[in-house]
């Protein structure tokens, strides 16, 4: 017993719609897939359900696919024929395609700019930071002489001030004290 031929219709019951949709889906992605495994083809599909929800399947990426397409169908002067294309809407919508890859390559140039300043404000930044420590070192450096300066300079005025105290009242009766070695006995 085999299976039974259904007439192609569309589906009225909205249940059975999406159950349809599924399990059609499933074997449209599987067929895809052997078509790519098999022949090495760069298989893209996108559906959306009855419920308006998308669906995709790609081999290698969707995104892959679809990029090398419209790099494609941007370099070669063959008039592609899509589907569901309304006539004269061809020119529009190249027109559209050119006017946003402009942009696109605007944005991508403001981009680049943006980056490079920031990598020019990065060094920068890190050569004052550099700048800084070296400066504060210095300035450190500068403090520690400053400061044994100032000890150097007290001590002096204190041995100043002991000669002047010296030299007003001589100290009388101090006598001289031989200073001998003693050896010790361990």
């Amino acid at each position: 017993m085999g299976r039974r031929k259904i007439e192609i219709t569309e589906v009225k019951d909205p249940n059975t719609k999406q159950v349809t949709f599924s399990k059609r889906r499933t074997g449209l992605f599987k067929k895809a897939n052997e078509l790519s495994i098999l022949c090495g083809a760069e298989v893209a599909i996108v559906v959306f359900s009855p419920g308006n929800k998308p669906y995709s399947f790609g081999h290698p990426s969707v995104d892959a696919v679809a990029d090398k397409f419209l790099q494609q169908e941007t370099a070669s002067s063959d008039v592609v024929v899509r589907p569901n294309l309304v006539e004269g809407t061809n020119s529009s919508n190249a027109d559209n395609v050119d006017a946003l890859n402009q942009q696109l390559s605007g944005v991508q140039t403001q981009i680049l700019e943006e980056h490079k300043k920031t990598v020019e404000l990065d060094r920068k930044q890190k050569q004052q930071e550099v700048t800084k420590l070296t400066h504060n070192k210095q300035l450190q450096r500068s403090y520690l002489k400053v400061q044994r300066k100032v000890e150097d300079y007290l001590d002096a005025v204190e041995v100043s001030e002991y000669l002047l105290l010296l030299a007003k009242e001589p100290v009388i009766g101090i006598t001289k004290h031989v200073t001998t070695k003693r050896t010790r006995k361990n």
